[in-house]
Parts: structure tokens; C-alpha cells; sequence
């Protein structure tokens, strides 16, 4: 099996200064780029305009669920309206059935035809009988 030889051998002064180099930029790299989100010139101007598209995105997004939890309450508003209002018509319905079986018993309508004078038959009806001649 072979080994790896680069760890277990010391970089040379060239190879480390060149690694501390490439540490430092980097360190400065992501201090200014820090210093550039957090400072009041930069942030305004390069942040905003670098996250507009974003921005609007999530406005939308906002905007959209709004609307949609808007939406949903007005239905559901709306469906315990017509609930309410098919149990009054149901009651609506109910009381005027059984006021109209009341009223289409034979004894209220023999009371209803008395006051306009007329009266229930005591006798059955009698049927007549036309006799044809022959000429």
C-alpha cells in the first residue's frame, strides 16, 4: 500500500506563504463583503438592487395568500349564510304544510263554505238518467 507522502513531508516557506496569502484575501474578501451588506451606502443601492427580483417574488407570494385567506373566509361566511337560510325556508315549509292539511280537512272546509252560504250535503247524490226515443 502506498502512503501519502505529501502530509507526512513539511511544506516548503513558498507553499505556506502562498496558503497565508490565499487565507488573507479571502478573509479580507469576506470582511468587505460584510462591510459592504451592513453600511448604509452600500446596503441601500447594492442589496436592494441585487434582491428586487427576490423581493418582489415574496411581495407576490405575500399578496397571493392574502388574497386566498380573504377568499376562503368569504366562502365559508357564505355557505353558513345559505345553511341558516335553508333551515328557515325548511321551517318555512314545514309549518305551511301542516297549516294547509289543516285547512283541507273536510270539517274546515265545511266551516269556510258556511259563511258564504253554502252547505255540506246530507242526502246522496241522485243519478239521472236521459231516456233517448226512437223515431
Amino acid at each position: 500500500m502506498s502512503k501519502n507522502t505529501i502530509k507526512d513531508k513539511e511544506l516548503s516557506e513558498e507553499v505556506q506563504e502562498k496558503m497565508n496569502e490565499s487565507v488573507e484575501r479571502k478573509v479580507v474578501e469576506t470582511q468587505h463583503f460584510l462591510r459592504s451588506i451592513f453600511s448604509t451606502k452600500k446596503l441601500s443601492s447594492y442589496l436592494v438592487a441585487k434582491n428586487l427580483p427576490f423581493a418582489a417574488f415574496v411581495a407576490l407570494l405575500g399578496l397571493l395568500y392574502i388574497s386566498n385567506r380573504h377568499l376562503a373566509e368569504r366562502t365559508v361566511r357564505s355557505i353558513d349564510r345559505l345553511g341558516r337560510d335553508v333551515k328557515e325556508l325548511s321551517w318555512d315549509y314545514k309549518s305551511l304544510s301542516a297549516e294547509l292539511m289543516k285547512l283541507t280537512t273536510q270539517t274546515e272546509i265545511a266551516k269556510r263554505a258556511d259563511t258564504l252560504g253554502l252547505r255540506e250535503r246530507m242526502e246522496p247524490p241522485i243519478k239521472i238518467e236521459v231516456v233517448k226515443e226512437n223515431k
